[in-house]
């Protein structure tokens, strides 16, 4: 893989990356990476994000072992957001769930 000249980075270095499962097309997260998260992405070949909250860079899965490896990594029309196809292993989410997103604005059966 090579990582495009034209990305575009916010005014903080960062890009927002779409973790999607590479078999089932779910999104499972979203997270933000630098230039140098997303080349340690793709030297590794395992997701590494920014740490907006602890300014820092994090291995998904690094304590838990729920890895995450990059299949493909695509990017969009006006070259500001990252989607990552992905092998995930285990739950994305720390809550445990296979997906960030399981919560919904619907309103539960009988309210």
């Amino acid at each position: 893989m090579k990582i495009p000249d034209d990305l575009k980075y916010d005014d903080a270095g960062l890009i927002p990356a779409v973790i999607q499962d590479g078999t089932t097309g779910k999104v499972l997260m979203v997270a933000y990476m630098n230039a140098e998260s997303l080349r340690k992405t793709v030297e590794t070949g395992l997701t590494w994000f920014w740490s907006r909250s602890r300014q820092k860079y994090w291995q998904k899965g690094e304590t838990s072992g729920n890895i995450q490896r990059v299949r493909d990594i695509l990017y969009d029309c006006d070259q500001d957001t990252l989607l990552i196809k992905v092998e995930q292993k285990g739950p994305a989410c720390h809550t445990g769930e296979r997906s960030c997103f399981f919560r919904s604005f619907k309103k539960s059966e009988g309210e």
